[in-house]
């Protein structure tokens, strides 16, 4: 490269403009959704509590996947991801009040889990001998240690970046580290119970040592789709034109392909090893989900979040093309809520697939909630941690 593409001093406008209210008009729909899906609640609760569900564990494994790639960058010493480290850091924030949207869910845990009903406790010896881990205090002091340690992370590390922005710290930089080693730890253990507590547990007979890993790796495909489509759209903007180019944009898209071949190794597997060993108890979770049509989604997962990806990113040109990334990001969001619903849906509604309205307006209300706080949140800052000290780096970055 020669000199004059070297740059190593921010150009562009580093502020998020309000001026285009895109804000105001997530939390619009978000707060349409709400009232739409308040009077759902009174006329069909069961549903709604399973639409409740489906959409907050959607919600949760992006912002779970986005503190997931902050605290990656820390511990790698990442200097390519810079420039675009705020989104996610500003998407992670979110886990400072996640646990206030789960209280909903324990108020509709007889319609989610059978494990809390007494006459299914009498009636199964299976529910009886997993009492001691599936019980009501139980559950919630964990899940309060779960969002605990998540709104440490989330709110820590996003605190810290944006008090670098006012003036750069040797010591801020190595507190960063210091709370992601053992936060990734942390990490892992939390999200693999949160979702054996959150889904597998919903069908109590049926476990997998690999569904911990299974919501990771769908969660994290998801949430490099999301950052992906917001990066798009800064430039589509005219933001951050000279800050982030191409070659940033290729890594992202790299790390996409990457994370959907080992989300198709992860389901795959996780699906093998039951079909393989064919233990009753095991099987009737896929068995629910491969009846009638449920199984079109197990397919529509197959081939649209792996098989389509897989081609699409496979050159090189395409992983930094905007309108194929854009494209495939905002394929992969929407199969992440349907993935979802697949998971938490066939035990409600075992015949057939069932797209109820409430899984539309609830959805509505968690997205447009958490856009309408994230752009809300980013143009209060800067939208490049402007002090970082690899930002050099990552300005250099061809």
């Amino acid at each position: 490269m020669s000199m004059d593409h070297h740059h190593t001093t921010l150009t562009d406008r580093l502020t998020f403009p309000e001026e285009n209210k895109i804000a105001t008009a997530f939390f619009g729909a978000g707060f349409a959704g709400i009232a739409l899906s308040l009077i759902g609640l009174f006329v069909n609760t069961e549903q709604f509590f399973f639409s409740y569900l489906t959409s907050f564990a959607f919600i949760a494994s992006l912002v779970l996947g986005a503190l997931f790639f902050v605290m990656l960058q820390h511990i790698t010493r990442s200097g390519w991801s810079v420039v675009l480290r705020r989104i996610p850091e500003t998407i992670s924030l979110q886990l400072v009040w996640l646990g206030l949207l789960f209280i909903p869910i324990l108020f509709g845990m007889e319609f989610l889990y059978e494990w809390i009903r007494p006459e299914r406790i009498a009636a199964d010896e299976l529910i009886q001998h997993k009492q001691p881990y599936l019980n009501m205090p139980f559950f919630v002091i964990r899940n309060v240690i779960y969002f605990t340690v998540w709104a440490f992370l989330g709110y820590k590390l996003y605190r810290n970046s944006v008090t670098m922005d006012r003036q750069a710290s040797d010591a801020i930089d190595r507190q960063q580290r210091v709370i992601s080693a053992p936060g990734i730890l942390l990490f892992a253990f939390t999200v693999a119970f949160a979702s054996f507590d959150w889904l597998m547990s919903m069908d109590s007979g049926w476990f997998s040592t690999m569904f911990g890993v299974y919501y990771f790796a769908m969660s994290f495909q998801a949430v490099l789709a999301v950052v992906i489509a917001l990066v798009v759209y800064l430039l589509h903007k005219g933001l951050l034109t000279n800050t982030i180019n191409q070659s940033h944009l290729h890594d992202l898209g790299a790390l996409l392909f990457g994370f959907t071949v080992f989300y198709a190794y992860i389901a795959f597997s996780q699906f093998m090893l039951i079909y393989y060993a064919n233990f009753p108890k095991e099987i009737l979770w896929f068995y629910y989900r491969f009846e009638g049509n449920w199984i079109f989604l197990a397919y529509l997962f197959l081939i649209g979040r792996f098989v389509l990806p897989f081609i699409l990113l496979l050159g090189k040109k395409a992983k930094s093309n905007h309108k194929v990334l854009f494209g495939v990001s905002l394929w992969i969001i929407l199969l992440q809520f349907l993935e979802m619903h697949w998971i938490v849906m066939p035990i409600l509604h075992q015949e057939s697939i069932s797209i109820h309205w409430l899984d539309l307006t609830l959805l509505l209300a968690f997205v447009g909630v958490s856009a309408g706080f994230f752009f809300r949140q980013f143009a209060r800052h800067s939208m490049v941690p402007k002090n970082d000290p690899l930002l050099a780096e990552s300005l250099n970055k061809h």
